[in-house]
């Protein structure tokens, strides 16, 4: 007959106290997150009951820093954390959603800092800066998960959830090439910060393919927008009576909208091809206008989701690490 499984081999499995293992198991609280992971993992290998079912365990707090919400991508990503926080969260996790001005790294330092005490993990969608990086590896070396969201910061401690923004790019100076046509023409990249991992890997895998494939499309300005949707179709008016031959404008960032107007307005919106990434309603109105010929779409929700399972697998609430790489979806007036 099978012995069955007890606290105390739990216990000796995890490195911990029976004591421990009794409050992780009922929930009650009280256990620093490394150990309460150990205890999880270690009662999972034993094939212990009561660990199958990992509601009991004490509320996990996520701290998520995003842009503010004025950029509809980060919009997005609220959004889908606040539906997790009130759906059947599986892993019992609460998010906590930080909105701060990417422009202002101190002030980004400043509440990583604040949060650290209170929260379990962070989630964190910003602009690199100086020191950034090394705070997050900080926080994970210090027993706090770090994932970093849609845009790689380089933080070798953290795990990065997001599409291969090189890709998107180069995704997007495809389908400007094949638009264009075979005469080429001028194009406009615009980023709301180049500062911005994901961004800046946009911008280069868009230049580097129409330089491989549609030499005849030539990248004639990159414009900075500073997440700001009116200066975003500002420059696009700038750019039609600086270039007369412009052809293409990829947008990298938010600002669609305005853009698409400025196109309007100078009677270009059938002359210019216009790519951008995210499918917001906005987005889809341009879509059946023909205003905008192609959305590059990562799903903020699925991203949202497993940035989550990344930090339920560190906490010992997963079994199976979850593929970090999301995917990237094309949307076209069709299919919109």
């Amino acid at each position: 007959m099978t012995r069955k499984i007890t606290a105390a081999d739990v216990a000796r499995a995890a490195g911990v106290s029976p004591a421990t293992v009794d409050r992780v198991l009922n929930g009650r609280g009280g256990v620093a997150a490394e150990k309460e992971r150990r205890v999880l993992v270690a009662a999972r290998d034993l094939k212990i009951d009561r660990a199958l079912d990992l509601r009991v365990a004490r509320t996990l707090r996520i701290a998520v820093f995003l842009q503010p919400r004025r950029n509809p991508f980060h919009a997005a990503l609220q959004a889908a954390f606040m539906a997790h926080n009130t759906g059947s969260n599986p892993y019992n996790m609460q998010s906590r959603i930080f909105h701060l001005d990417p422009g202002q790294p101190a002030k980004i330092m400043a509440a990583l800092a604040q949060a650290e005490s209170s929260h379990d993990a962070f989630v964190v969608c910003l602009p690199e800066s100086a020191g950034l990086a090394a705070a997050l590896d900080g926080l994970a070396e210090r027993g706090k998960p770090v994932v970093t969201l849609a845009t790689d910061i380089g933080a070798a401690q953290a795990v990065y959830v997001g599409p291969d923004n090189y890709r998107a790019g180069r995704v997007a100076g495809d389908l400007i090439g094949r638009l264009v046509g075979a005469a080429g023409g001028e194009v406009l990249v615009v980023a709301g910060f180049l500062s911005m991992t994901g961004q800046s890997e946009r911008r280069m895998g868009c230049e580097d393919v129409l330089a491989e494939r549609y030499p005849l499309c030539r990248v004639v300005a990159v414009r900075e927008s500073g997440e700001d949707s009116a200066r975003a179709g500002r420059l696009v008016t700038e750019a039609l009576a600086r270039s007369p031959g412009l052809r293409a404008i990829y947008n990298a960032s938010s600002g669609a909208v305005p853009m698409a107007q400025a196109l309007e307005r100078a009677g270009q919106a059938n002359e210019v091809v216009f790519v951008t990434h995210e499918l917001t309603p906005e987005r889809r109105e341009l879509l059946v206008r023909g205003t905008l010929h192609a959305v590059i779409d990562q799903s903020p929700a699925q991203e949202v989701r497993v940035a989550l399972e990344v930090l339920a697998h560190a906490f010992g609430r997963r079994v199976d690490a979850p593929t970090p790489e999301t995917p990237l979806h094309l949307y076209f007036r069709e299919n919109c």
